[in-house]
């Protein structure tokens, strides 16, 4: 039989509460709303990137449709009410080019894009605007090659005069 004198048992207990201390014990609540900060503070950004995320999902759709004119018609999108379709149309070309150069600007301080965002919306959006990037290269340049010219943004009297 071993005996403990009252210093060392005293010890093991001590031991023993020490280890229980150390050993998280989360609720299930508890962890969840741990891991919803951790997502919410992963870059610092929640509000740029929604504002990135909307103006993306807009943005490379009217991009597109202005490069559908520009080469079907030799001219980008009309001006519209009040200038509006012309303006967003160059606001979209703002934001994509933004998109890319926070894209690139992440890159070259991480390693890596992006992130992912809310549902993977920002990662999809950075994969939008470099494909509406290489899509603008590749119709200005064959505006160039077919017309001479790209045009400009204000609109042309030979488009819409």
């Amino acid at each position: 039989m071993v005996l403990l004198s009252p210093i060392s048992s005293c010890n093991v207990r001590r031991k023993h509460l020490n280890e229980s201390l150390r050993k998280p014990r989360s609720s299930p609540m508890a962890l969840k709303i741990v891991n919803m900060a951790k997502e919410g503070s992963d870059t610092g950004n929640g509000i740029i990137e929604k504002v990135a995320i909307a103006g993306g999902l807009i943005s490379t759709p009217v991009i597109g449709w202005s490069l559908y004119t520009l080469k079907t018609t030799g001219c980008g999108l009309p001006p519209g009410p009040g200038g509006s379709i012309g303006a967003l149309e160059g606001v979209s070309y703002l934001v994509v080019v933004a998109i890319v150069a926070w894209s690139l600007y992440t890159k070259t301080k991480t390693g890596s894009g992006l992130p992912n965002g809310p549902f993977g919306l920002l990662g999809a959006v950075e994969g939008l605007s470099y494909l509406a990037l290489v899509a603008i290269v590749v119709v200005f340049g064959l505006q160039y090659l077919d017309q001479g010219y790209i045009p400009g943004p204000l609109p042309a009297d030979k488009c819409f005069g």
